[in-house]
């Protein structure tokens, strides 16, 4: 493909400023290096900075995606060396009337420059919204993010060509913010976001007992604190034969009491497992290992972690989540996430083989995991349908 005829400008800031600072991928960064490696043949690079926008030409555009998406160890003082050749024209480099714009991490959005820009020149801006948390829930979130966000939903509603959600209820949540601030709704579609390769010869983790796991990072709407106040009675109760918690993720915000029991709680040391810092590999060993993987969030925009699980013939104990019933229908063991007795209960039952334990693992066989290209499949569908689409050639 000639260099004049790539037609989208994908938005690759976060990308950028989350491998200088070195932070392992969130499930929000993999999404944008699926976004990258399956467009970037056709893409020109943007990278936003106080409120203008870099384009980056065809030969350096493909030498940042190679970076981003490479995982090298040496990122920054690689990405100086490219900076200083690719960045001295960028500026100066308008896009092409009509060009996409692709904006798959929510970075910049919050920028009131944004829509003036994408107005001016005349772009076709798509963007893949990943949950609206912040507005339906500011209080698991960091203080100022409501407002943040708020700004990030309305510049999004107001320059949108069409919307990706990773789900239906993210779309059902925009569109309801949409109607009560009285803005236009986009077209938009809804296409479960696909997770890591997982191998068919995965070796399932043991311990010298059995195990659950919970995975995400430590904050305050995941609710860690009910799993770590459930493990101190069963500890209480069971002394060492109670069950081993495997706690995967790294430490987050609005969780202050999860984490002093995590660093305080003595009766928890012996019991409780965390990780940090985890490979695909050994996540998913642990999880297929696992009696069953713990989702007591208050909310999520989507929740890969349960369509994993059950990908790997895991059970699931979840909360009772619309998302979560949108893909992974009645498989799961649905709880409210306040719901301490119950979920007491439930993680004793399957320590052992009971029968909800033993209907799950009869209910998940053959079970159709999200992934990437049906992603894709149906994300090109619904463009090819509003305006022609986007030639992935």
């Amino acid at each position: 493909m000639h260099p004049s005829d790539r037609q989208i400008l994908i938005d690759v800031s976060r990308l950028i400023w989350r491998s200088w600072r070195g932070n392992r991928a969130t499930g929000v960064d993999r999404v944008c290096r699926a976004y990258v490696r399956r467009f970037r043949a056709q893409s020109l690079a943007v990278v936003q900075r106080r409120g203008r926008y870099y384009i980056l030409n065809a030969k350096f555009s493909e030498l940042l995606f190679e970076l981003i998406i490479g995982g090298v160890s040496d990122f920054r003082s690689r990405f100086l060396r490219l900076s200083v050749l690719a960045f001295s024209t960028a500026r100066q480099r308008a896009p092409r009337d009509g060009m996409f714009y692709l904006n798959i991490g929510h970075t910049g959005l919050d920028e009131p420059s944004l829509p003036k820009w994408i107005a001016r020149n005349r772009l076709r801006a798509i963007y893949l919204i990943h949950d609206l948390i912040p507005l339906l829930h500011p209080e698991y979130c960091r203080p100022g993010e409501e407002a943040k966000h708020r700004q990030r939903m309305e510049n999004v509603l107001k320059s949108a060509h069409g919307l990706i959600g990773n789900s239906q209820a993210t779309i059902d949540d925009l569109a309801y913010f949409a109607g009560v601030n009285g803005l236009q709704m986009p077209p938009a579609v809804a296409a479960w976001i696909g997770g890591s390769e997982i191998s068919t010869s995965v070796t399932a983790k043991s311990f010298d007992r059995p195990h659950f796991i919970t995975v995400g990072t430590i904050e305050g709407r995941k609710n860690h604190s009910l799993l770590l106040h459930i493990w101190k009675n069963l500890v209480r109760q069971y002394g060492w034969d109670a069950p081993l918690l495997v706690i995967v993720g790294q430490r987050g915000w609005e969780a202050s009491h999860a984490l002093a029991m995590l660093d305080r709680a003595v009766d928890l040391k012996d019991h409780i497992l965390e990780l940090g810092d985890c490979d695909d590999l050994e996540l998913a060993s642990l999880i297929a290992g696992a009696r069953a993987l713990l989702m007591p969030s208050f909310a999520e925009g989507f929740g890969m972690p349960v369509a994993e699980a059950l990908q790997l013939g895991t059970p699931v104990i979840a909360s009772n989540l619309p998302v979560y019933r949108e893909f992974a229908g009645t498989i799961p063991t649905y709880l409210d996430a306040i719901d301490g007795a119950g979920w007491t209960s439930a993680i004793a039952d399957f320590t052992g083989d009971s029968l909800e334990r033993k209907r799950q693992l009869q209910a998940m066989s053959g079970y159709d995991v999200p992934d990437w290209n049906s992603h894709f499949d149906q994300v090109q569908e619904w463009l090819a349908a509003i305006d022609g689409g986007l030639d992935t050639r």
